[in-house]
């Protein structure tokens, strides 16, 4: 993905990583629209940051998804970047079902079904420009478990190899397809994150990120270097110790 020059849609940023990327993203010479359910959040985000576009989105209704999609693409024929950041992670107790179920359900549908819907509204598009990239965001949960956090992790390890595969399927397209791979970092996607001493600084990762997208434009994954503790354990031969230290007492939270 090359640094500058693209028209990018965010769904899920009017807050954390995805709205601190979507900034950097503008003032690296892009054009960015960033998506998200609260239409004051958008009307805010629009009068702080003139040039960013804002377009309503739930990415948890699949007509929502379609609504935007069409909105989106008669603003801006020429989108050539799609980042499904959007994602919600909830502490679950799978020793009772009546306290998970649900949960469990809507982190599937948001994590998981929010971005297979959402590629599948714009891959057709995106197939006809002459370079193009779909960013997905999975996690250093997806390659080792926080056990408060079952669904999430799932969700996550299904993105980290629905990227891959379909990475293959569009291969002998336009269409790149890069994985996003977050520690922790200082946002509120569960409470208390935003102070977490443990999690990276939000200006640190995504600073880094910019770093890594700059200079390894052909890059499948995104992986800063905070990650790679979660990233590798399993190639390292360490898997065990990094699950035990991921999951000890007063460890910190990872997204």
């Amino acid at each position: 993905m090359d640094i500058s020059g693209n028209t990018i849609f965010i769904p899920g940023s009017t807050s954390g990583i995805g709205l601190a990327l979507a900034l950097e993203l503008k003032a690296r010479g892009n054009t960015v629209i960033v998506g998200g359910r609260r239409a004051e959040l958008l009307e805010r985000i629009a009068a702080e940051h003139p040039g960013i576009g804002t377009v309503r989105i739930d990415t948890a209704d699949a007509a929502s998804i379609a609504t935007a999609a069409k909105q989106v693409l008669a603003d801006h024929p020429g989108l050539n970047v799609l980042v499904t950041m959007a994602g919600v992670m909830k502490v679950e107790d799978w020793r009772d079902p009546a306290s998970f179920l649900a949960s469990a359900e809507s982190t599937v549908t948001t994590n998981l079904l929010g971005p297979i819907r959402l590629i599948a509204a714009f891959v057709e598009h995106l197939q006809a420009q002459p370079d193009a990239t779909i960013m997905t965001v999975s996690s250093g949960l997806a390659f080792t478990p926080l056990k408060v956090t079952p669904s999430y992790n799932a969700t996550k390890a299904a993105i980290h190899m629905l990227s891959e595969s379909i990475r293959l399927q569009l291969a002998d397209t336009s269409v790149r397809i890069v994985e996003l791979e977050p520690p922790a970092v200082r946002t509120a996607l569960l409470p208390g994150q935003e102070d977490d001493d443990h999690a990276m600084p939000l200006d640190e990762y995504v600073a880094e990120v910019i770093g890594l997208i700059e200079a390894q434009p052909d890059a499948k994954e995104i992986q800063v270097e905070r990650v790679k503790f979660l990233r590798y354990g399993e190639a390292r031969g360490d898997y065990d110790q990094v699950v035990e230290a991921l999951n000890a007492p007063a460890a910190p939270t990872e997204r």
